[in-house]
């Protein structure tokens, strides 16, 4: 994309990689930093606390502590949907983009709606889970990637909670941050537990109504 979707100044001019860090080691999803190749901070999330019902909005900022992206869970969702608003979400306030699981079973593809003239679609692809997944334009270009990040002084692979965020020239840094926040909410131990259980309530519902039937 030529033009920001969340922040043009984030919408760099070459290949840019940046390094994300999950700043609590205890929780799926209790915050990150986010950092260039100088060491200088970029992005941050703040830490919203290990129970799942605190984190369904999440506040991607600056290095400066200004609120780029709110994004925040869609219910009821058997896909798993999420939505991104620009800035602080208000009320009535309407997204940018949404984000869901290709496949209620599957969690291996994601789709995500750019709410654009024209619209955007992206497909997410791989595991975010292993940090091995690409993120695809609608022409299938890769336009972000996300890896194991390597300690190049003893090559040795780092753990999962530190890994690279590669983006392709002109692609919109804080919308990749977006959906990093929202993948690590889609793999989240407490999430898929809870879709699961609604998945099978659906599931229920929908006997019930075949046996009235």
């Amino acid at each position: 994309m030529k033009k920001g979707l969340v922040e043009p100044a984030f919408v760099f001019e070459e290949e840019t990689f940046l390094t994300v860090s999950k700043t609590s080691l205890f929780f799926a999803g209790d915050g990150f930093s986010v950092y260039n190749r100088n060491a200088e901070l970029v992005f941050r999330v703040d830490s919203y606390g290990p129970d799942p019902h605190d984190r369904t909005e999440l506040v991607l900022m600056d290095a400066t502590g200004r609120c780029l992206l709110t994004v925040r869970r869609k219910r009821p969702s058997l896909h798993h949907r999420w939505e991104g608003y620009v800035g602080e979400r208000m009320e009535g306030q309407k997204p940018i983009f949404s984000v869901r699981r290709s496949s209620i079973m599957g969690r291996s593809s994601v789709t995500v709606e750019v709410f654009r003239d024209p619209p955007e679609e992206y497909q997410i692809e791989g595991s975010f889970a292993q940090r091995n997944c690409t993120i695809y334009n609608a022409d299938k270009e890769p336009v972000a990637e996300i890896h194991r990040k390597v300690d190049v002084s003893t090559n040795v692979v780092l753990g999962k909670d530190v890994f690279s965020l590669a983006l392709k020239a002109g692609f919109d840094a804080a919308f990749a941050m977006g959906l990093v926040l929202v993948l690590d909410q889609i793999n989240g131990d407490g999430f898929v537990e809870e879709e699961e259980e609604e998945e099978e309530e659906e599931e229920e519902r929908e006997m019930d109504l075949t046996a009235v039937e």
